[in-house]
Parts: structure tokens; sequence; C-alpha cells
């Protein structure tokens, strides 16, 4: 009599999720339009307000040092909220998230594997505009040990508030070829409200109060906390950086945004 066939044991979730980001990562790279948008818009953002703008916002801090926190941040948001609210719609009409429900691969696996995508662009897209900042107007890099773990922390929550945004968003346009107008236009408003181009400290303050309750406010402080001198958080409308609270909004939005996330993704393009 032969011996009963062991069963095969199934890859789990996360080794799964591994696979799937590999697989996100393939298809964001052959993109050459989401490339470009990623990684050169900034750059190209960063070239003509640098060209534009030559004064200074201190004494001794020129403005594409306080531009350059704003893009990183504007940066997360774009590869974070914008690229997944834009992405998912159109995986959804396609009917590819609907194939994806009805295989044993775990839900999660899907997910997964989108965070890796988002974190390992967000991580390039950034670090390619540090060092574009820094050959092209000699923009100083973070100056301590501490504005080095702030840019990483900052970072991270960042790009996870982001993620979990722009999956719980994606559920708001209702066809995949709408989404872009939808979504840009919520980033392009964010951008300007938050501090992004223009020191935040400046703008009105019935503007500053909006900006407020996004994130993108948050991580453009968090940002500046990093690249700017201590000196200049007196310069912030709070007068400081008030890192604890850019921790606490940043980790507020991305507890928000999952409830969102469970509540109302939908895997179909039915309603």
């Amino acid at each position: 009599m032969s011996a009963p066939a062991t069963p095969l044991r199934q890859p789990s979730a996360l080794a799964l999720g591994l696979l799937r980001g590999r697989l996100e990562l393939k298809l964001f790279f052959r993109s050459r339009e989401q490339v470009i948008f990623v990684f050169a818009f900034p750059i190209l953002l960063l070239l003509i307000f640098g060209a534009i703008f030559k004064g200074e916002v201190a004494p001794g801090i020129a403005f594409t040092r306080y531009f350059v926190a704003g893009m990183v941040a504007a940066g997360i948001l774009s590869v974070g909220f914008q690229s997944l609210a834009i992405q998912i719609p159109i995986e959804r009409d396609r009917g590819v998230l609907k194939r994806l429900s009805g295989t044993p691969m775990p839900r999660s696996a899907y997910f997964i594997g989108k965070v890796i995508m988002v974190l390992v662009a967000g991580l390039l897209e950034t670090a390619l505009l540090i060092a574009a900042a820094r050959l092209l107007y000699a923009v100083p890099l973070p100056q301590s040990l501490e504005a080095w773990l702030t840019l990483g922390w900052v970072s991270l929550l960042g790009i996870t508030a982001c993620t979990l945004c722009g999956i719980a968003f994606s559920s708001v346009p209702r066809e995949g070829k709408r989404a872009p107008a939808v979504v840009t236009p919520i980033a392009i408003v964010l951008q300007f409200v938050s501090g992004v181009y223009f020191p935040f400290s400046q703008l009105p303050g019935w503007m500053q109060q909006i900006a407020s309750l996004f994130p993108l406010k948050w991580m453009t402080q968090g940002m500046r906390a990093a690249f700017l001198p201590p000196a200049l958080a007196a310069n912030e409308v709070g007068g400081s950086f008030e890192l604890p609270m850019v921790a606490l909004a940043l980790i507020g939005w991305a507890v928000l945004a999952f409830v969102l996330c469970l509540v109302t993704f939908r895997w179909s393009a039915e309603r």
C-alpha cells in the first residue's frame, strides 16, 4: 500500500505579498509615463522654481532649501495617494481585482504588493530629489543624526498614511478612466495650501486651517524639521516644528484610512 500523499503547504500571505510586490515593481517600471511622472516631474519642478525664486526665506536659507523639504513630502503624496487612487480603479475596471479575489491568493497579499511598490518608489524618488537638489543648488543634507532620523520616520509614516489614503480613496471614482480627473486636482490643491511651493506661514489663515486637516501639511512640516536649521522652527505658525503633532496627525490619518479601506474597498466595478 502506498503512503498517503503529503498535502502541499500553501505559501503564507507575506510570501505571496512579496512575490506580488516584485510584480508590482516590474509593472511600475515598465510604465514609462508613470516612471517619468514620479521621478522626473519633481526634479523638473525643482529646476523651474529654483530658476524663478532665487531669494531667501530667512537669512542664509535659500528658497530652494525650503522648497526641497516640501517637494519630498509632495513626492510621497504623489507615489502613495495619487498613484494608487488612480491605478486601483483602472485595475478594478479591467477586472484585475475581481480575478484576483477569485483565486486562492489571500487578499492581503495584493495590498502587501502595493505597499512594497509605494515604499520602493517613494524612497527612490526621495533619494533622487535630494541628490538633484544637492548637485544643482548645493542644498545641504540634514545636518545631524537627529535630522536624519526625523527624515526617516516622517517618510515612513507619510508613506503609510498616503498609501492607505490612496487605497481608501480608490473607491470614490466611479470609473477608472475618470480617476485622474478626480484625484489629480485634489493632490494639486493640497500641494498649494500645504506649504510645498510657498512658505506656509505666508499663506492666509483660513488656508492654513484647511491644510491642517490633511496629512500633506504635517509631512511638509516634518520635512522642514529635517532639512532646515532648528533656529527656523520659530518661523513656523506654531512657533516650533511640532514633531509630536506631526507624528500624531500622520498616525491618525493612517488609522482612519485603514478603517475606510476595510469598509469601502471594492473588488468589483459593480456597485
